[in-house]
């Protein structure tokens, strides 16, 4: 049996193609949540027709967003205690159809490694790995996304790399490694992209999303981008969809005179299924967001990412431009990201079907 363990909406996307092509294959995988995310879980789950988590690792009554990092040992004792106490029952539940056990996880989050661990050392599962292999060359950024992916690559039996870039990072690790082409976010994309959207939009618009702890946490260098933002929406009006953490500082050192609702635009950021299409129609993008840069390295869209590191090379040297937190760098793609433009290769790739096939091969389906 095989058992996904996520507990972020972003891995909720990116896992449910996969989900879809093992149940297309006569299989219907078990979910199990860790609640790192918990207040757009439902509509997650409703826009990407996936189940009810079978299992929530942290109980439903007492989760939680999990928003920083002192948050984590108190959320990680809450997995461990429902582990341990239905630990007979969750390894029967693995085991039941009379093949190996196998936990799949995705990504970079706190349950990534925290989710490997557990299949592995608590449970006796094997671990599969789905966008493995991705190395910034730096602990300290993204923090903590290099040090939670290194930790589950040395419990991964079966890593799937999302290119050959990756595949070659792993060429160390044990286990099967398996180059995917993309991410899987490609095929999740696919169902949504081209939606029309009833939002009420300027006719042309940039998008923001900033969101990482590394910039968050430096308030002065969060000020800096957000007024260069500001500064370029004169010339096209820019949407800064943002989450509770960054509303937070924005309250927090009274920045609301930045945005004017006119050109600088100040909203909550949308349920996946809501975002693609207003994705589509935006002229450029500013973000932090390894997820985002794939996802518009794929649809050819002009994009600064906003960061010192990525792990990522999607898009790189294309559309894609990383800023290494430069003003410089993201005052130049601003002046001229209509250059950037890529046509797309949305349908080119399709990685869910190469991992579910692998897993058919495997003897796990």
């Amino acid at each position: 049996m095989i058992a996904f363990i996520a507990g972020t909406t972003a891995e909720l996307i990116k896992v449910a193609p996969v989900y879809h092509a093992l149940v297309a294959r006569g299989t219907k995988p078990l979910l199990w949540f860790t609640a790192q995310h918990v207040d757009e879980v439902a509509d997650v789950l409703e826009d990407l027709q996936l189940p009810e988590p079978d299992l929530w690792l942290v109980p439903r009554g007492k989760a939680r967003n999990l928003e920083t990092p002192k948050q984590v040992p108190a959320w990680a004792t809450a997995i461990t205690r429902t582990v341990f106490g239905q630990r007979k029952q969750l390894r029967a539940s693995l085991t039941a159809d009379g093949k190996p056990g196998l936990v799949i996880v995705h990504g970079d989050t706190f349950t990534t490694p925290f989710g490997s661990l557990v299949g592995k050392r608590l449970l006796g599962a094997r671990v599969a790995h789905v966008e493995a292999g991705l190395r910034s060359g730096s602990l300290a950024s993204p923090f903590p996304e290099e040090i939670n992916r290194r930790i589950a690559t040395v419990v991964t039996d079966v890593h799937f790399a999302p290119t050959e870039r990756e595949v070659h990072n792993l060429r160390k690790a044990r286990g099967v490694v398996v180059n995917t082409e993309a991410n899987t976010v490609i095929d999740a994309m696919r169902l949504a992209i081209n939606s029309t959207t009833t939002e009420d939009l300027p006719e042309e618009f940039g998008l923001a999303t900033l969101h990482r702890f590394e910039l968050l946490s430096r308030p002065e260098k969060y000020r800096e981008v957000l007024e260069m933002l500001k500064k370029a929406s004169a010339k096209t009006p820019i949407l800064y969809l943002a989450g509770a953490p960054e509303r937070e500082r924005i309250e927090r050192f009274k920045w609301h005179d930045l945005f004017d609702g006119e050109n600088f635009i100040l909203q909550h950021k949308r349920r996946y299924l809501k975002f693609l299409p207003i994705l589509a129609r935006a002229k450029f993008v500013v973000t932090d967001s390894g997820g985002l840069q794939e996802e518009c390295s794929y649809i050819g869209m002009p994009a600064a990412i906003h960061r010192t590191h990525t792990e990522r090379q999607q898009g790189i040297g294309g559309n894609i431009v990383l800023t290494g937190m430069e003003t410089s760098k993201l005052q130049h793609f601003l002046e001229n990201y209509e250059s950037l433009r890529r046509p797309s290769t949305l349908d080119k790739y399709h990685p869910s079907e190469i991992i579910a096939d692998t897993l058919q091969q495997l003897g796990y389906v």
